[in-house]
């Protein structure tokens, strides 16, 4: 019974250590040349980003942002603190009578 179990455990290991995928040094070479101009590319565009801001501002609870623009704050008049983004690019005061609402819009634009 001991030779039987000796022999099942031999079966099982040796085939696993040669089962596990081999890497070509090729290969190796030619993923590490994508990679480093997938990389040089990446790089090059991220370097050309800009982060441009803006305030719109209006009176009344409804602020919105100019085309292209995403909202990212607001503030509001009367010392209203409540406040909401909606459709991502417009700020909504939520207290009544708001005298003036403001929005903060900022968009990420590639320069150069």
């Amino acid at each position: 019974m001991m030779k039987c179990t000796i022999f099942l455990i031999f079966a099982v290991l040796i085939p696993a250590k040669y089962a596990s995928p081999q890497s070509c040094v090729i290969d190796t070479l030619i993923n590490g040349k994508i990679q480093a101009a997938i990389d040089s590319k990446v790089h090059s565009i991220l370097a050309k980003r800009q982060l441009t801001c803006t305030t719109a501002f209006s009176r009344g609870a409804n602020a919105h942002c100019p085309s292209g623009y995403l909202a990212t704050g607001c503030a509001c008049g009367m010392g209203c603190g409540s406040w909401d983004i909606r459709g991502d690019a417009a700020c909504h005061c939520q207290c009544a009578r708001i005298d003036w609402t403001s929005a903060r819009c900022c968009k990420v634009a590639i320069v150069g």
